[in-house]
């Protein structure tokens, strides 16, 4: 069972400011794959502060910068390219062919088309 009950934000893993847990139905099986935490306002809020101060640095980044940061998130997708199918597999109900071929070389395709 997958447990993703906390968000990434500010560089670090966080709990939910108000705990809202999710069950993620796998539909091929109609049975629990997964536990969330849906977000809350307070949560966004938390987000999008920093977001913006983020962004103030990013910014300034380099075009060379944010290849190099584009890259490197393509070269983590490709390590963790086999959990990602899965994981896809399990929330989707997808045949397993499927997950790995389309639907997260799909999510491996933006970042590396914005490189």
């Amino acid at each position: 069972m997958r447990e993703y009950k906390q968000f990434y934000i500010n560089g670090q893993w966080v709990d939910p400011v108000t705990p809202n847990e999710l069950d993620v139905i796998n539909p091929a099986t109609e049975e629990v794959c997964a536990h969330i935490s849906k977000g809350s306002e307070a949560d966004i809020d938390l987000a999008v502060a920093a977001a913006k101060t983020a962004f103030e640095s990013y910014s300034r980044t380099s075009r060379e910068e944010r290849v190099e940061l584009l890259e490197s998130c393509v070269a983590v997708y490709t390590k963790r390219y086999a959990d990602i199918a899965d994981a896809i597999r399990e929330e989707m109900g997808a045949p397993k062919g499927f997950a790995k071929a389309a639907q997260a070389g799909c999510g491996l395709g933006h970042p590396q088309e914005a490189a």
